[in-house]
């Protein structure tokens, strides 16, 4: 396959390496470049560029969309931490640039150059031919190119779900936020609901000025009807006896949606009947997405109705049930594991394979293997099917052992874990002061290692799926532009949810249903693991219901 990298040069300017040769080419006329290329069904380029969230977006403005590209910022930082790379055949010119670059964020008008500075003009074939020289100088560089080729088909995913945006009505979130929370108050104000929950909490600890955000006026408050807690968590308030907790619970969830959904929400994220959020691929240390802004992967059930799909479209939404016990069987290689995984309850699978008595003992004794329990209900039940699923329990009892040595771990594609010390997810910023401390640090980072292996797998599955998908998707079109077409508007790692016809309703959920499967036989070529989807067609993503979890 033929590679075309594209390098900002200052004027507003690329230079165009196709196939060797090199042209310099104005901005203004890029998109054209692209889609001509595109065009020819015979030679597909793969576009090779530092970030995708920069080059993308502006192509998608002028109705051009790319098959696929090398993200080389999410790639080289993908390759630093590989285990199975030398990581001093990345060094070279520009490298340590390379090293800091940062995701773009979302502009509000799509551009290219942002700022005239080096960062701005790194040379991507350069960068490219690093890239490739370290995954071939590799000791596995056919999972290693299988994982950059999915991390870059992810970035274009999510740069096209950012342009296209979830269909969302504002006057319904709108009057969800009114029967909620009453009128919209004015700027800096508190609705008025809030403030009559307020009211009733300070009336009923007898504090007028109480501020019931305010951690040490609230304990205060507590300790002065003589009760002790060390937090105001909402499941800590939950176990008080008190009149004024009633009111306190209710402020802080309704607080909360206001604080993060409310109406500056909507002013900030939805225009033109979209909402757009910027997400992050490989945004987490497993190499889950984040979002930079909107808070696409967190959006709460009370605002879920106002995604609304247009008229003569609906929302197809699919959702994989247990999706890393399910992982954890295929990269373990586990038969008896992925037997019990068949059909559309992996727990239930190891009741009928007689490993457990119920339903929640599988699920307390997987996730407990996951997740690092050891005492407890889960931790006997982790014992006892340990020696049913040797190879699957095992992998896992590994990756803790490796990371309580302070060992790096790697998932099924390769992507490795921050080191003990570095940054990683249960890490404390602060150094180990004694042994009794620096034990406690590698016990804890044990633990994240055993998640690490199996969630950064579960991770390179759904992108292998969402890649996939993205592709049946644009083929089920008849022409245009991606928002003409079924398109992905939101990833939420195990579940999609598409835009399409209503039409073409039954052809895209066949293909998420394909595509899922399709993934699955990807990544664990020797052994047959089942992924089944939920999958909902409806009007609103309110209305779309769950797997068994």
């Amino acid at each position: 396959m033929t590679r075309v990298s594209l390098s900002r040069l200052d004027g507003e300017r690329v230079l165009v390496i196709d196939d060797g040769a090199e042209t310099v080419i104005a901005l203004t006329e890029l998109p054209a470049y692209v889609r001509a290329r595109e065009a020819d069904a015979s030679a597909s380029p793969r576009w090779v560029w530092d970030d995708t969230a920069r080059w993308y977006p502006p192509l998608l403005a002028a109705g051009v969309r790319v098959a696929r590209c090398q993200d080389l910022r999410l790639c080289h930082h993908l390759l630093r931490r590989a285990p199975a790379v030398d990581g001093r055949l990345l060094d070279g010119s520009e490298s340590t640039h390379w090293d800091r670059l940062g995701p773009a964020a979302a502009p509000t008008h799509p551009t290219l150059f942002s700022a005239d500075d080096t960062a701005e003009h790194l040379r991507a074939d350069l960068e490219d031919a690093r890239q490739l020289g370290a995954i071939a100088g590799s000791t596995d560089p056919a999972r290693l190119g299988l994982l950059v080729a999915a991390e870059s088909a992810g970035a274009l995913v999510a740069a096209e779900m950012t342009y296209t945006g979830v269909p969302w009505r504002s006057e319904v979130h709108e009057r969800l936020l009114t029967d909620l929370l009453g009128p919209r108050p004015p700027r800096g104000g508190r609705p008025q609901l809030l403030d009559q929950l307020v009211a009733e909490v300070r009336a009923a600890f007898d504090a007028p000025t109480l501020n019931p955000d305010s951690r040490p006026d609230v304990l205060a408050a507590l300790r002065r009807s003589g009760i002790e807690v060390a937090d105001i968590r909402a499941s800590t308030l939950r176990e008080v006896d008190h009149p004024a907790i009633e009111p306190m619970l209710r402020y802080k969830k309704l607080a909360h949606l206001f604080q993060t959904n409310g109406w500056a929400w909507v002013d900030e994220w939805v225009s033109g009947g979209r909402f757009r959020p910027s997400y992050q691929p490989a945004g987490s240390t497993t190499g889950r997405w984040s979002s930079n802004g909107g808070g696409a992967l967190s959006f709460p059930a009370q605002v879920r109705s106002a995604a609304v799909a247009d008229d003569g479209w609906v929302l197809v939404v699919g959702d994989v049930a247990q999706l890393e016990p399910r992982v954890l069987a295929g990269m373990s290689q586990d038969r008896a594991l992925a037997r019990a995984a068949r059909g559309a309850d992996l727990y239930q699978g190891m009741v009928d394979d007689g490993a457990v008595a119920t339903r929640q003992d599988a699920k307390l004794g997987l996730l407990g293997a996951m997740y690092g329990a050891t005492s407890g209900e889960s931790g006997r039940m982790v014992a006892g099917l340990t020696r049913r699923y040797p190879a699957a329990f095992g992998l896992v009892e590994e990756a803790a052992r490796a990371g309580e040595r302070g060992q790096v771990v790697r998932t099924l594609l390769g992507r490795g874990s921050p080191a003990l010390g570095g940054t990683w997810d249960e890490s404390p910023d602060a150094p180990p002061t004694d042994l009794e401390d620096q034990d406690r640090r590698r016990r804890s980072y044990g633990r994240f290692t055993r998640n690490f292996v199996v969630q950064g797998t579960g991770a390179e599955w759904a992108l292998c799926w969402i890649a996939d998908l993205r592709n049946r998707l644009w083929r089920l079109g008849d022409g245009g532009p991606v928002d003409a077409r079924p398109h992905l508007v939101l990833f939420l790692h195990d579940e999609v949810v598409v835009h399409a016809p209503a039409a073409l309703a039954d052809e895209v959920a066949a293909a998420m249903t394909s595509a899922a499967a399709s993934a699955g036989a990807l990544l664990f070529r020797e052994l047959d693991v089942d992924f089944p989807l939920t999958i909902s067609v409806v009007r609103s993503y309110a209305e779309a219901g769950k797997p068994g979890t």
